[in-house]
């Protein structure tokens, strides 16, 4: 989805800020006040902020839509696996707070459990990564996604380069998902 500039710059401060406080530590003023306009000015763009959350997400998320894609073009599932799998460890590890706070604050958690495009996106996403196994991959799925937004985020590999932890991670996803080295 296409954001105008100003959009962005509010989803800008937006995550900053919830990465600091979460979702319900951030008001729309401070907000306002990270961007240097008035309340008045982040409404014009975004009427509340949990379409500001939604917004944020679906950006994020968005990172992933081409290697999506790709992966289900893929006529080999094991390189489907792996396109999309490599692409997801690269946006975790690039993106390591914003990982974490989309994962894993409760109000986000709670907008995106009744967001019907986050549900498709999440049903095609692990429906590449494990297979159309229905109920019975929830639990890979939550498991995996865990996995790495935790990884990426813990304290002890916050000195960890960037091109190690992803190493790191690949190596051990591909054991967890039982994939080719």
């Amino acid at each position: 989805m296409h954001r105008s500039a100003a959009q962005n710059r509010v989803l800008d401060a937006a995550l900053t800020l919830i990465a600091d406080h979460g979702v319900g530590g951030t008001s729309l003023q401070m907000i306002a006040d990270e961007v240097g306009v008035t309340k008045a000015a982040v409404y014009h763009q975004f009427k509340t902020k949990e379409e500001i959350v939604i917004a944020l997400t679906e950006r994020e998320l968005g990172r992933l839509d081409e290697a999506l894609e790709a992966a289900e073009a893929e006529q080999s599932r094991p390189r489907a696996r792996e396109v999309l799998l490599s692409r997801v460890i690269d946006m975790a590890v690039e993106r390591r707070r914003a990982a974490a706070t989309l994962q894993f604050d409760p109000v986000i958690i709670r907008l995106l459990a009744d967001h019907e495009p986050f549900q498709q996106f999440l049903t095609r996403l692990y429906g590449v990564l494990l297979g159309d196994a229905g109920d019975e991959a929830r639990v890979p799925a939550a498991m995996l996604s865990g996995a790495i937004g935790t990884a990426v985020m813990h304290p002890l590999v916050a000195d960890v380069d960037d091109d190690s932890l992803r190493a790191q991670l690949l190596h051990l996803t591909r054991r967890l998902l039982a994939l080719p080295e």
